[in-house]
């Protein structure tokens, strides 16, 4: 049965709420410290964000080149004048530490376990995790999928070779598109046989989870994105598309977390109950 209704998630900051925590400026220094790339010349959150992230961003979530590439590549760009010293392995110890550290603080949140274990029912109903992320993520993000015991497969692997996962990962390093790109969601369209959907249900936080020196949250660019997003699905489902916002103000109170994910739960299975043939 081709899917007539499709649900959408987020990953950082929105179903991966830990990945959010890794970049708030203590934790971060501290990470930095541990790494190694401090020592590098990476001193501060703030040369993290606007030397090393935001310059790169666009190169590093569209194509397979890589996190811990990237971060390589400008250390020697940057800091070259003190690289003759540092070997390049140091330079790749420290990137890989760093990259392995920040993937492995980017679990799925458990309370989003049994909304994923309920989604395993509705085969009627295609589930993706659209993300803009570095091409590393795609293998955490199965990962920790398989652990809630969800089928789950790549998008690049569920078109070339079709399965019944019950959970597809998107992710823009792997389609060479952002979210916010008519190519993103028409690669899907076509790659997985979703000409039937009518219906969608987008859940979303459009970056404003992140935290606030990444240019990824800046207000402006959250709500552009959210209007293109939404209008794009529009235009290329042909389809009525609910938008949900998945927005905390802050993460230190762990009931409202647990509230806006019990909400966000409660408008999935109303979608599910309209389903036919759920």
């Amino acid at each position: 049965m081709l899917p007539r209704k499709l649900i959408i998630f987020d990953y950082s900051g929105t179903i991966s709420l830990e990945s959010v925590l890794f970049g708030q400026p203590d934790y971060l220094m501290k990470q930095l410290r541990e790494s190694g790339l401090t020592d590098l010349g990476v001193t501060s959150p703030s040369i993290f964000w606007e030397q090393i992230v935001n310059p790169t961003w666009v190169k590093g979530s569209t194509t397979q080149v890589g996190y811990k590439k990237i971060i390589e590549d400008r250390i020697n760009t940057i800091f070259h004048q003190n690289m003759c010293i540092v070997s390049n392995a140091k330079i790749s110890d420290a990137a890989s530490l760093f990259v392995d550290s920040y993937l492995n603080h980017s679990g799925i949140d458990g309370r989003w376990q049994p909304v994923f274990e309920k989604l395993n029912r509705y085969p009627s109903v295609r589930v993706i995790i659209a993300t803009d992320h570095y091409a590393e993520a795609t293998g955490y993000i199965l990962k920790y999928l398989e652990e809630f015991h969800v089928e789950t497969a790549a998008a690049r692997t569920a078109m070339a070779v079709p399965r019944n996962a019950a959970v597809i990962v998107a992710n823009s390093a792997d389609l060479g598109f952002h979210k916010d790109n008519f190519r993103f969601w028409t690669i899907l369209k076509d790659g997985l046989c979703m000409d039937e959907v009518r219906q969608v249900l987008l859940i979303d936080d459009f970056g404003g989870n992140e935290e606030r020196e990444n240019s990824y949250s800046e207000p402006e660019k959250v709500e552009q994105r959210k209007r293109v997003t939404v209008r794009l699905l529009q235009e290329i489902f042909s389809a009525e598309v609910q938008a949900v916002p998945f927005i905390i103000e802050g993460y230190k109170n762990e009931k409202d977390v647990s509230d806006l994910i019990t909400k966000t739960s409660a408008i999935i299975d109303r979608y599910l109950a309209a389903s036919n043939g759920g």
